[in-house]
């Protein structure tokens, strides 16, 4: 019996991890790298050893660091989590090595499967060994890991060779391997996918279907249980598939197997031979703790001749810090509040006052909604997001709630091109009009208590703030009986203090709960920042000057670029590397070249100068 376990990841994952454990009777041992010393996950657990420095290749990648990590704080066991090192065969090896219980499956089923271009081989099918015009578009991918990194579409030959570079360098950083292959891209199909478990006594559940086709960048925002709109003929052939590519190598523990289905077929995509992100969803329907399953059959036990029966629907979203109207560009900072109410299950590595920092993945948490039907649990977790208290970085929580509520996907028509077709309208600025003056009034009031306000009763007053990245004026005027009045058509303020403002609006009264953070206030979910009154005339800069959109490294900068080059509207001058994912910074216009302040290696900050293009 497993008595104390180390789970070798981080955040939300070795925290999901670690309720099971407590639940189980079993002691739970942590491992952070410097910037994570106090992450949540190495708060709860009962143990914690440091990984000496921050980037994933000198702390989460390093196998031999983990497996000394077990033996120092007492363990038996080793759970991957997902991520890193969940499909790392020579990791699973050096774990059974030392004497620990290895909860994932036997590394020669991570060899067969683990490299994507080796699971298709195993199935009879082939990568692309040569890309010609009559191949495109073409999908670049690393044989390692997932969750969309080192992953390209290619639609020009002449970008081919740039991606390939980009992907490799790209997955090295995320998995420790910058094996790349190329294969057909399927436009606008759905990504499907079979949750499997199975025992080492040969028991295979196939334990239903998931869709996953909403993504970004190849990486999943939306899941949910059972996938909709299947035929049985089709779900069938996928229990088949993936019961079939489990038995050839002799899986055990917890699997995947993806899809991507179109015109009625499914296309084989890999086999993630660990916990997937999505697996709640699952979970909810099955009524099944997978990551007890998990340890249960590492110990030996048996599966039960049939899985246990599906029962409603369930719905995951990923809470990510980034700006999806910024081409998803990942944000840091302070999580001052994170609240969802009770009706959703929500996994997260972080609580209130966490820092969000630049090193990992930026996913902050997942809310799972599940219910009798689909309808109902769209609903249930769309209402809960909406209703949700997130302060802090950007969130594509308004997209979440977008998402959900939109008629495509009410109607279950689901394919991988949803964002491609409606990132506009689901990032479009829909700020509430009268927040600025809620918070003006309340600023106020607090200001008055304090013996700050000093000015003559039917004087107007005006305030400004930033939201939604344009700037408001709120204009008020306070009575003599203590109260304010508003210059605006229509509004009435009803009460107004320090942390509650209530407004009547053409006779419907809008409460306001008022929170600040400094310069930055929350009009109930509304994110607005004070403005001084007179803006500061040094923090202007040139035209075309081109400032860091998010914190990161500089990795690279284009081959022979410098001051002085002519650059064309559009080509990549240079890479940043944030949050596990590289971007790129391309010329605004056609120009030279006149400051290039970055290079490789560098550690910039948001609004950090990296260079100017001058129009010529």
């Amino acid at each position: 019996m497993i008595t104390s376990l180390l789970v070798a990841n981080r955040g939300e994952i070795a925290c999901r991890v670690f309720r099971t454990c407590r639940q189980l009777g079993i002691r739970t041992v942590a491992v952070h790298s410097d910037p994570d010393e106090n992450a949540l996950h190495a708060r709860v657990a009962d143990a914690t050893v440091r990984l000496p420095g921050a980037t994933p290749a000198d702390t989460y990648l390093r196998g031999d660091l983990l497996v000394k990590a077990a033996l120092a704080a007492g363990a038996d066991a080793v759970h991957p989590g997902y991520g890193f090192l969940s499909e790392n065969a020579d990791f699973a090896r050096a774990v059974r090595d030392a004497g620990l219980t290895w909860i994932g499956p036997p590394p020669e089923a991570i060899e067969a499967m683990a490299s994507k271009t080796r699971a298709k081989e195993l199935l009879g099918l082939t990568p692309l060994a040569e890309v010609t015009e009559s191949d495109l578009p073409v999908l670049v991918k690393a044989a390692a890991g997932g969750g969309g990194r080192g992953m390209r579409v290619v639609r020009r030959l002449t970008d081919l060779d740039a991606e390939l570079t980009a992907a490799r360098a790209e997955a090295l950083a995320a998995f420790g391997d910058d094996e790349v292959f190329v294969e057909p891209y399927i436009e606008d199909g759905r990504h499907v996918e079979v949750q499997i478990l199975a025992d080492a006594h040969g028991t295979v559940w196939a334990l239903g279907t998931r869709d996953c086709s909403l993504q970004r960048r190849h990486q999943k925002v939306i899941e949910e249980a059972p996938a909709p709109g299947l035929t049985d003929a089709l779900t069938a052939e996928l229990y088949d598939t993936a019961v079939r590519a489990a038995r050839a190598v002799d899986y055990t523990g917890a699997g995947t197997v993806e899809f991507l289905v179109a015109d009625g077929r499914a296309h084989f995509l890999e086999m993630n031979t660990r916990l997937q992100v999505e697996h709640p969803v699952t979970e909810a329907v099955f009524g099944i703790d997978l990551v007890a399953a998990q340890i249960r059959v590492a110990e030996g036990e048996r599966l039960e001749a049939d899985p246990p029966r599906a029962r409603g629907h369930a719905v995951e979203a990923r809470l990510y810090a980034e700006d999806p109207a910024h081409d998803w560009a990942p944000q840091t900072g302070t999580l001052h509040r994170l609240a969802v109410p009770d009706s959703v299950r929500l996994d997260t590595g972080y609580t209130d006052g966490d820092t969000i920092g630049v090193h990992y993945d930026p996913l902050l948490a997942k809310a799972v909604a599940h219910a009798p039907t689909r309808a109902e649990a769209v609903r249930a977790l769309a209402d809960a997001l909406d209703r949700a208290t997130i302060h802090g970085p950007v969130t594509n929580r308004d997209l979440l709630v977008r998402s959900l509520r939109h008629k495509e996907f009410t109607s279950a028509h689901l394919d991988t091109g949803f964002y491609d077709r409606h990132l506009d309208e689901l990032t479009s600025p829909a700020p509430d009009p009268y927040a600025p003056l809620a918070a003006a009034l309340a600023d106020a009031h607090a200001r008055s208590r304090f013996g700050g306000w000093r000015n003559v009763p039917s004087q107007p007053q005006t305030k400004r703030y930033r939201m939604a990245g344009e700037d408001h004026e709120a204009r008020y005027s306070p009575t003599r009986a203590g109260g304010f009045e508003t210059e605006a058509d229509g509004v009435r303020v009803v009460h107004a203090d320090g942390d509650l403002v209530v407004l009547e609006v053409d006779g419907v009264r809008r409460r306001y709960e008022i929170t600040r953070y400094g310069d930055q206030i929350y009009a109930n979910s509304t994110h607005l920042t004070a403005l001084p009154r007179f803006p500061d005339p040094t923090a202007q800069h040139a035209p075309g000057s081109l400032l860091a959109p998010m914190p990161g490294t500089v990795v690279r900068v284009a081959e022979g670029l410098a001051a002085g080059a002519r650059v064309e509207a559009g080509q990549p001058l240079l890479w940043l590397e944030a949050m596990k994912m590289q971007h790129e910074i391309k010329a605004p216009t056609t120009g030279t070249l006149s400051a290039l302040n970055a290079v490789p290696g560098q550690q910039v900050t948001v609004g950090s100068l990296l260079a100017v293009v001058e129009l010529t």
